[in-house]
């Protein structure tokens, strides 16, 4: 399947899936007064909370969208930079034209973003606008998150003295994120995806970068909030207790610390240091950690179902889960 399209044919084209709808103009306004709530609420009302539990969930919860919102902004200003300022057709020129080798490719060019996985996902879904085949999107969504420069030199600091742990990282992320996009590429289906429209603008590239903003802005952000609501309340629920019991059976170390990635949702720049830790855990454990959570947490989940849509997040989500798990375990066990 080709990458790119010509310059005379719709981008992107039609069979790849649905387009989704630009949000209402007011929708930024809406929610800067909830996000706005939310803050003052925090400072305001935390002090006269006495439950430990509730001021904990609010803690957390403001913790990890002020940790991830400087880069959905990243990722949002870059996302429409590619739609306002890059032609579709640079990305037949980037990407190798058949589908199978843009996969890898796209995998390896996540090395070279410095953002989390909020950043990753509006600029998958620019790419897909912009003519790059959906499969090498997803790849380049899975592996930016977990491979790129601040993600390596992070978990190298974390984990001083252990290279093997850097090089497990970043080769379990990469296979994953090519194996997923192969998988993608060869069973995945049009209609299981919704690919974000273009927004329509009448100025010039400017006035498209500023609709774009707003756009991927409005769309990516509320679904942070629920994400980080959710990874709030799992935090406070699960007590400490259940999670280390499991520490010395092996296989459930793994799933144990696969499970935790997803509903904790650290950003990938600081998840290394929660790894390094959990002591209890075995290094193969650890690692499965630091695979699954760029690619499968809540805020993410919550981000791609919002971006690409429930039937796509229904497939993609459990086929990374299960390669990340599977992979990161393989890698684990015969070098770590």
């Amino acid at each position: 399947m080709a990458t790119g399209v010509r310059r005379d044919a719709e981008v992107p084209p039609a069979q790849w899936g649905a387009r989704r709808a630009e949000p209402g103009a007011d929708a930024v306004w809406w929610f800067i007064s909830i996000v706005s709530l939310l803050a003052i609420g925090r400072i305001w009302v935390a002090p006269w909370v006495t439950w430990a539990g509730v001021q904990a969930w609010s803690t957390i919860f403001i913790a990890i969208c002020v940790q991830a919102l400087p880069f959905l902004v990243f990722g949002v200003v870059l996302s429409a930079a590619i739609t306002a300022f890059v032609p579709a057709e640079v990305w037949s020129r980037v990407l190798p034209r058949r589908g199978v080798a843009a996969v890898p490719v796209a995998g390896m060019a996540g090395a070279v973003l410095p953002g989390c996985e909020c950043a990753s996902v509006p600029v998958a879904g620019s790419l897909m606008a912009r003519g790059v085949v959906p499969a090498a999107a997803l790849t380049f969504l899975l592996a930016a998150p977990a491979i790129n420069p601040i993600v390596m030199v992070a978990t190298a600091v974390a984990f001083p003295g252990q290279p093997e742990m850097v090089a497990a990282r970043f080769g379990a992320s990469l296979v994953v994120a090519v194996l997923a996009g192969w998988v993608w590429l060869r069973f995945g289906k049009g209609e299981w995806l919704r690919i974000p429209a273009r927004p329509e603008h009448s100025g010039g590239r400017w006035e498209a970068f500023r609709v774009a903003v707003r756009h991927d802005f409005m769309h990516a952000g509320g679904f942070l909030v629920v994400g980080g609501m959710a990874a709030a309340v799992i935090n406070v629920v699960i007590p400490a207790s259940w999670v280390n019991g499991l520490a010395g059976v092996p296989w459930a170390a793994v799933l144990t610390l696969a499970v935790l990635a997803v509903l904790m949702s650290i950003c990938s720049e600081a998840d290394a240091f929660v790894a390094a830790s959990l002591t209890a855990f075995s290094p193969t454990a650890k690692l499965t950690f630091l695979v699954v959570g760029p690619m499968v947490d809540l805020k993410l989940i919550a981000l791609q179902t919002g971006v690409f849509g429930k039937r796509f997040a229904i497939r993609f989500i459990p086929l990374t889960f299960v390669l990340a798990v599977g992979v990161s375990a393989l890698v684990g066990g015969l070098f770590l």
